[in-house]
């Protein structure tokens, strides 16, 4: 990222303050001898979330050298399309063998920049198998090492996660990955401070931009053991020193469709009420740290 480089067109300014009410790092201020023209107080506290210039009226602020006028306007959404696109969410593990459209893969890729992370730590690796060859390769990899670590050369790690697929796995059958033509492997740097947390995200945001294309996708829990465990697979993936991997998504074209969403078991859910809060006994403390910490 570049300097800050904050700047405001003094001729659109409205000095309404709502850049400065939104920064969260307190970097700008009204410049009262300026007009109340906002200026870049703090700048070595900003957090370059480019809040300032997305909630500006008038588009007078640019920030990084980069240019409101480029930014796409936000238009509302309808919450029943986006409520559907929730409920008609599934975990595709049936894919056609070819490889997904060119076009769609692009915007699979170009959307990520967009993706949220905690304390804006914007160091997320994407690391793309785009190419069902190349995934064929790096499934039928996996797959022996698997095999020989079940039964030849035991490795604990695999044996625990694998063991009840033995069988399974020496028929043939792609436990891992699914028969599915790419995947996605996300990784963050060892010094994020939300580094599972960032990826879970990613993965999110990314599913369901996949599935509102109609694209077939599957969190992948075993892919993310393998990569810990072969090393050399990360090394495949070009994961860069310093940086881990932290989960995995399959995905390409659906072999099958689903023709309604499921109807899943009532949730829990609470409303908090009003003078609550109380002082619990040690005895209660212990549990609640015990239920807070266990993991």
């Amino acid at each position: 990222m570049s300097e800050l480089n904050f700047k405001v067109d003094e001729s659109k300014c409205i000095k309404c303050g709502l850049c400065v009410k939104d920064c969260i790092a307190m970097v700008i201020e009204q410049d009262k001898n300026n007009n109340d023209i906002p200026k870049a107080a703090a700048p070595n506290r900003c957090l370059a979330c480019q809040h300032c210039m997305a909630i500006c009226p008038v588009g007078a602020i640019s920030v990084f050298d980069k240019n409101p006028d480029n930014s796409d306007k936000i238009y509302s959404q309808n919450p029943d399309m986006v409520l559907n696109l929730i409920k008609s969410r599934r975990s595709d593990r049936q894919y056609k063998h070819e490889n997904l459209e060119a076009d769609k893969m692009q915007k699979l890729k170009e959307m990520l920049p967009w993706i949220p992370t905690g304390c804006n730590y914007h160091k997320l690796h994407f690391s793309f198998i785009d190419d069902v060859n190349v995934m064929d390769e790096f499934r039928n990899y996996t797959n022996n090492k698997v095999i020989n670590a079940l039964t030849k050369a035991p490795i604990k790690l695999i044996v625990e996660k694998f063991s009840t697929y033995t069988k399974f796995f020496i028929n043939g059958d792609d436990i891992i990955f699914r028969g599915a033509p790419h995947m996605l492997v996300v990784s963050n740097s060892v010094k994020a401070p939300c580094a599972k947390e960032d990826a879970v995200i990613a993965i999110s945001y990314f599913e369901m931009y996949a599935q509102s294309m109609g694209i077939g996708t599957c969190w992948c829990g075993y892919g993310e053991t393998v990569l810990k465990v072969f090393p050399e697979l990360c090394e495949a993936l070009e994961i860069p020193d310093g940086y881990a991997p932290q989960y995995v998504i399959l995905f390409g074209p659906k072999a099958v469709n689903y023709q309604r969403s499921i109807q899943p078991e009532p949730v829990d859910i609470v409303s908090a009420k009003s003078g609550k809060i109380e002082k619990l006994s040690a005895g209660k403390k212990l549990k609640r740290y015990f239920w807070n910490f266990i993991r």
